[in-house]
């Protein structure tokens, strides 16, 4: 048997093992043959090619594996969230990430997001490039709207705001669309049940109160927590978690820009 038809022997064989000795194995291969002075040098060439290509669809392979044992480990998603400009329920970024970082790390992927060109006016492209251990990568991307307007068609925020506003949209969606995550269906545990009874009909004048609540929140701290105070007992109850932390994070923010001015101004 010539010494190439011996190298292509070897890596024939070693596209069954693991990534780690496929490399190391194939390396004192192409060594071995690189030194012989018989060697063609176009075959050498046509060989490395050959385990390339045979090393990308292992690598591929070992995505697919990973990914389709990943979504089978994966449940449901409790909403958290309420939208009160569609009167909807959402998981955010947050509760997905959560329940879904540890077991897609445990089965070798990583998640890089950014953003890029998009060809639509007023729109953000955001990507997420999906790694693996195992070598093979994926690039996903949504495009979202970045106008600043409401459901209704009115002006909202600003564009700043808007275009973090496209992002954070972005980098949630992507997410479940990667991992074909459901939200609020199904057996979680039991966290449906929580979801089920904050998915009661909202107390009458409930979609006002909280916007009333958010205006508060961008005056600050103070406002907000007087407004809660002054708040009624069921709309506080209906009210998510992760909603009211949000308007505390906001209430903070504003309230740390106001004493900064007030300090510059002195």
């Amino acid at each position: 048997m010539s010494i190439i038809s011996q190298g292509v022997k070897e890596m024939t064989l070693l596209d069954r093992q693991d990534v780690a000795p496929v490399q190391e194995s194939a390396t004192s291969a192409f060594e071995r043959l690189a030194r012989d002075p018989a060697v063609d040098v176009d075959k050498l060439e046509r060989l490395m090619q050959m385990h390339e290509r045979m090393q990308a669809r292992f690598s591929q392979e070992q995505f697919n594996a990973a990914m389709a044992q990943a979504q089978k480990a994966m449940r449901p998603v409790a909403a958290d969230a309420y939208n009160p400009q569609t009167r909807s329920r959402y998981a955010s970024y947050e509760a997905l990430d959560g329940d879904v970082r540890p077991i897609y790390s445990e089965h070798g992927f990583g998640l890089s997001f950014n953003t890029g060109d998009c060809p639509l006016p007023e729109y953000v492209r955001v990507i997420c490039d999906v790694t693996h251990v195992g070598g093979h990568s994926k690039g996903y991307h949504i495009d979202m709207p970045a106008d600043g307007k409401g459901a209704k068609g009115g002006d909202v925020m600003t564009r700043t705001h808007a275009t973090g506003a496209a992002v954070s949209y972005g980098m949630r969606y992507l997410l479940k669309m990667i991992f074909n995550i459901a939200v609020g269906e199904g057996d979680d545990d039991g966290n449906s049940a929580a979801a089920k009874t904050k998915e009661a009909k909202a107390p009458a004048g409930f979609d006002a109160w909280l916007h009333d609540l958010q205006s508060a929140a961008e005056n600050g701290t103070p406002v907000l927590s007087a407004a809660w105070k002054d708040s009624k007992v069921e709309y506080r109850n209906h009210i998510t978690a992760a909603e009211w932390e949000r308007l505390k994070r906001v209430g903070v923010n504003v309230t740390a820009a106001q004493k900064k001015a007030a300090n510059d101004a002195v």
